[in-house]
Parts: C-alpha cells; structure tokens; sequence
C-alpha cells in the first residue's frame, strides 16, 4: 500500500475534531524544527525531603537466572525479539536497527518516518532495547548481588544513551509511549540503585550524570504532555503514556510542573481505565495481550500511589480486579490463553527471569494479593520475582495467607466484551474449555490491534491447545505476514468468496468492519450451545449473513458446529481450522484426526472437500506465532465447497483420548 493510499484510508476515518487535532499536531512538529515549544533548558531539580518507592527489597530465592542475564548484557549480548543473543555490543548503537543494521536519521523526532522501513529499518527492533528494561536488569542485579559493576555498567549505559540520543533527535523522540516505558523502566533504575543519595551521584562527576539523566527526565515529561495519542489513536497508547508521565511525576517530584503532570496523569488513567476497558472485564482492543500490558500498567501505577500514601478510585481497581477475572477464565489448567488479536510481546517492565515465567499468571499473583482472591491464587499457583519485587515480604505473607484449595468457576459469559465459555470439569486434568468469539473488531474507528476473527472458537482438552488462534508474527513490515496472521482463513471460522471479514486498511487500520451479536449462551444444562452472527460480508453484492450455532455435550465430550451461510447466489465457502503446536494431524477418507500430547480429537464435515497445510508460503497457511517475529508450522485444515443460497455446514467433533497413530495413512 502507498503512503498516499495509507493516509487516504486514516483520512476516511477521522471525524472533523480529529483532523483538526491533527492538523495543529503538523503545525507543532514544524514548529519544532525551529525550536518552538521545545524545552530551552531544564530547570533545576528539588528533590523532596524523603523519596517514596514503589520496588521493594526482592529477597529472591534464586537469583542465578538473574545474575547471568546481567552478565549477558555486560557481554554484549541481547534478545531483541527474533534475535537471540545477538552480539549488539556494550553500550550498543542506538540508533541503528539490530535487525536490519539501517541507522536512522538524526533530525527532530518528529519528522522521521518511523513506518518507513528504507528510512529506520524494522522500527520495532530500534525501539525496543531504548524501552531500557536492560538498564532495570542491570540494577536488580546490583540490588540483589551488592555487586557495584552492574550499577556502574548501569550508569555507562544510560550515558551512552543520553549521548547517542539528544533531546530532540531521532527516532526515540518520536513516539510518546516509547518515552513513557523509558521512563518507567528509568524509575525501576533509580530506585533500585539507591535514588537521590546513590552512590552513583555523590562525587563530582556523578553530580553531573544525576543533572544530565534529570534533564532527560524533564524533557520526556515535556514531550510526552506536549504528544498525547488522542482520538483514534487513543487506545493502550495513551494509557501508558499516562502511565509513565505518572510515574515520573511520583519519582521525580523535582519541578513546579510536577504537581501538574501528576494531576493530569492521575486523572487520565481514572478515565482511560474505564474507557478502553468493558465493565465485564474484557479490553475494548479485542487483543489479550495488549491486555495483559493495560493491566500491567494500572498495576504498576497502583503501586506507585500506594508507596506515597495515595490510591486510585473504587471504580479504578474494580475495572482492574474484572480484567483479572476475564484472564482467570480465558486461562486452561495449563496456563495457556488464547492469543486473540494482536501481540508484541511487549513487557512494561522485566522484574522476573524465571524459566517458564507466565505473564498472565504474574498478573493473576498481582491481583491475587491486591484483592484478596483466593481463585486468582490458585491459578497463578506462584508468587514469581517480579511479584515479590512490586509487593515485597508483605505482599508474599499475605499470597500465603490465602487458602487455594477448592474447584474452579470460571465467568462464562462476558457480554460486553464478546467472550462465552462451553466446557466441563474446569481446572482439572478431565478439563474441556471452549472460548468463543463474538466481540467487537476491536476498539475506536481503526481497531488497530483487532484481527478479522468473529465466531472463530479456541479449544483446549486436558490444558493442551487442540483448536488455537495463530497469534501475530509482524507488525510494521512483511505486510504479507501482517495481513495473514490477521485474516479471517487464519482463524477457525469460516470465510466466504476467499475474503476476511473485515477489510483491511493498513498494518493498523481496518475499514470496513464484521459486527458480531450473540444469540444463545447457555450452560446449564447437559447440551451447552453458544450461537452468534455477523455481517461482515453483508457488504459483497449478494450479502452473506454467517450464524454459528456450538453444542457441546457434557456426556459424550461431542462438539457440533453448525455454520448457516444465509444469502440467495453462488459462493465460495471455507471453514478453517488452525490446530495446537504438538497436534499431529491425520486425514482417512475425508476425515481428520488430531492427536496431541494428552489428548486429541476427531473431525468430519458435512461440505466440502478438505485441504490441509503445513508451514506453506504460498498460499500463506498453516503457521503459528508464540512470538513476536516468529513463526513456526502447524496443521491448519479447510473444508471448501461452492454454495446456492441458504445453506448449513455441520462439522462433528469428538473428544478422544490419547491413541497411537502407526496406521494412520497421512500425517502434516
């Protein structure tokens, strides 16, 4: 897509108050340029009678992981995304994409075009290792150890930083969420290393460094107030960067300003927390990561004020104790949740280099304690490092506190949000939990992070995926990937005329969009049936209207699926079906087995003739992304046939149990 074409389909989307507001948001970045409305000179720092810190002392049963990723970091070796222990140097270049090697420009922030790949590379890849979580890793292990060469590597990285990188230029003065999770993981630092009276600052030449990395502070407060993402841009976005100007404002309260930053901060993340999030618990991007990180923002801030004596409102932690609860039913006993929409792998801040460490259950443990939740507990099932660097000896006394003992009950229904349950034995090895898709595309007019997945369904047998979502893979660039990951054949729902259900306007931006309704839920009975539609392709020439109607037997372990296609012409109809990584899928006559690990299942179908691929490139299919940037193959499968009107599609599926594929006559 061309960058005119890409600024048309943004065009198309704002209302007049937004393309005013952008408007002048063009006039302020050329004004820059000449220096209007930049910070002149920092004023001077007055630092409070007494600092209040929100990481406490962690008391880490091991710190062996920890240790050695420090000392990774010392070598000069780093894990951006798909780059494993990439050998980027000690202090790297930061301005020089380690993925592609392109260096960016340095000129004011503002003017890059930071989605150009020619330009900057793989934007992600330059913005990551400035996120400086390595900076707080080098301070918790200066804490944990006593050890002074990680806090004096800690300083030579944030001096390499600050010369590399001068305020206003280049790519890491362009982004103001960027600027916020620096200043995040910059308070982790400051606090961990001793703050105000580290030893880092107590001789001449320390004083300064303190001055320098104060000013850098101020400035990115500066910036950030100056470049908040409003209207369509308003999603996760502008809560962190509320986030970070809240934090700074708690850790530094240097300035006159700061009073004001925190005001505004304060209340930002009040409104943006019930704004972006449903009152059931579900976050309106229809992304779970990008939920997993709103929570993790509104916890962090919650620590924060909690240090200072101060707390959020009622309605704050009760949309945050719901956001836990939607985790804790996504969840299956074994600890996966489905990567609906978009995901980065983005972390706020890294406090836990555990091996195995779950990001969902850490919040889980989060939440466990702030609301005394006993289920939370229970699936979280350890209070991991990070918790015990955010709450501290007594936050770990209270984790014990609770008692965890007794039987799942999951929320099955969050209307809101989109979200139903089908499923039996819930948090036990006989488990089934089925999590069905009727949401919203996703949040504001682009849906930036939503994927194209209405009444797809996610299955796991025994805490093991049988029926997965795909995940992301890419974002700013491989558009081809970008495009699949997202699609409708990428998820197991059904596509018509070989179209998504929505249509794609950009790497972030949809336009014409699918509106799912739920019909029936219900669960109280021995056949459990969710039913939905959407009108995504009401907008071909002859509308489609897809109803998906799911019983599951409690007795028999038996899933129908029934996909009522309503509309008077031809049309080419796929129903697809993306399967765990372990499953070793087989096709006899038509019909599929899947057989995983600890459990499997059966499929036949009532349409069609059946396709399956494996880690195929053309056409894409078959593919899964536990990562950012990467992919790895599975089975994905296909029933296709050609329709004339009104016409209902049955898929069977039977839950089996572990069995031996020796003769089965073909495997993908």
């Amino acid at each position: 897509m061309t960058t005119l074409a890409w600024k048309l389909n943004r065009v198309r989307l704002m209302g007049a108050a937004e393309i005013i507001w952008r408007v002048q948001q063009i006039a302020q970045k050329k004004a820059a340029k000449y220096g209007l409305g930049l910070v002149s000179k920092a004023p001077a720092p007055r630092f409070p009678v007494a600092e209040r810190h929100f990481i406490e002392e962690g008391n880490l049963p091991d710190t062996t992981a920890l240790m050695a990723a420090a000392e990774r970091i010392l070598a000069g070796r780093w894990r951006v995304f798909a780059l494993h222990d990439a050998a980027l140097g000690f202090p790297p270049e930061w301005n020089r994409d380690p993925k592609t090697a392109t260096l960016a420009p340095m000129i004011i922030g503002k003017a890059i075009d930071y989605r150009s790949e020619a330009v900057v590379g793989d934007i992600k890849y330059l913005w990551e290792p400035s996120r400086h979580l390595e900076l707080a890793t080098l301070a918790l292990a200066a804490r944990a150890s006593g050890d002074v060469r990680y806090a004096q590597a800690a300083r030579a990285l944030l001096e390499s930083w600050l010369a590399q990188c001068p305020y206003p230029l280049g790519v890491h003065w362009t982004s103001s969420l960027e600027l916020a999770v620096r200043l995040l993981n910059w308070s982790v630092a400051w606090q961990l290393l001793g703050g105000a009276d580290s030893l880092l600052f107590q001789d001449a030449e320390g004083q300064a460094f303190q001055r320098r990395w104060l000013d850098a502070i101020y400035q990115h407060c500066h910036f950030i107030v100056g470049y908040f993402s409003r209207h369509s841009s308003a999603n996760n976005h502008l809560l962190g960067e509320y986030m970070g100007l809240y934090i700074a404002s708690v850790t530094w309260p240097c300035w006159p300003e700061s009073k004001r930053w925190h005001r505004v901060a304060k209340a930002g993340l009040e409104d943006e927390a019930l704004k972006q999030n449903f009152a059931d618990g579900v976050n309106k991007e229809q992304a779970v990561y990008y939920q997993h990180e709103v929570m993790d923002m509104l916890i962090l801030c919650q620590r924060a004020a909690s240090a200072r004596g101060d707390t959020f409102s009622a309605a704050y932690l009760q949309r945050l104790e719901r956001l836990a609860d939607f985790i804790c039913s996504m969840m299956d006993a074994g600890g996966n949740v489905p990567m609906t929409g978009d995901a980065d792998d983005a972390q706020m801040v890294r406090l836990s280099y555990e091996a195995g460490w779950n990001p969902y259950r850490s919040l889980l443990a989060s939440c466990a304690v702030l609301f005394g939740r006993a289920d939370f507990k229970r699936k979280a099932g350890h209070f991991d490092d990070k918790n015990r660097w955010l709450f501290g000896a007594a936050g770990l006394r209270q984790w014990q506190a609770l008692d965890a003992s007794g039987a799942e009950a999951p929320v099955m229904a969050f209307p809101e949000g989109g979200y139903f349950l089908l499923g039996s034995h819930f948090g036990t090895p006989d488990e089934v939990r089925l999590v069905a898709d009727c949401a919203p595309l996703g949040y504001l007019s682009i849906a930036a992070h939503g994927h194209a997945d209405a009444l797809a369904f996610t299955l796991s047998v025994s805490g093991e995926e049988l029926l997965t979502d795909p995940g992301t893979y890419a974002y700013h660039t491989q558009k081809k990937w970008r495009d699949y990951f997202r699609s409708t054949p990428a998820h197991n729902t059904v596509a018509v005329d070989g179209l998504d259900q929505s249509e794609i306007g950009g790497n972030f931006m949809w336009l014409k969009k699918a509106n799912a309704r739920m019909i029936t839920h219900e669960t109280d009975s021995e056949v459990q049936v969710f039913e939905g539609e959407h009108d995504g392709y009401g907008r071909l020439a002859d509308p489609v209207l897809h109803r998906r109607r799911i019983e599951f037997n409690f007795n028999n372990k038996c899933i129908v699926v029934k996909d009522i296609l309503q509309c008077i012409n031809v049309h080419d109809i796929s129903v697809h079906w993306q399967f765990g990584d372990h499953c070793v899928v087989t096709v006899d006559e038509g019909q599929l087995r899947a057989q995983g690990l600890r459990s499997g299942l059966r499929m036949r179908c009532s349409h069609g003739t059946l396709d399956v691929l494996r880690g195929s490139d053309t056409p894409p299919g078959g593919w899964i992304s536990r990562r950012f940037d990467e992919k790895s193959p599975i089975a994905s499968a296909a029933w296709r046939m050609r329709v004339q009107g009104t016409t209902e599609i049955v898929t069977h599926i039977e839950l089996m149990p572990q069995a031996s594929l020796a003769d089965s006559p073909a495997n993908y």
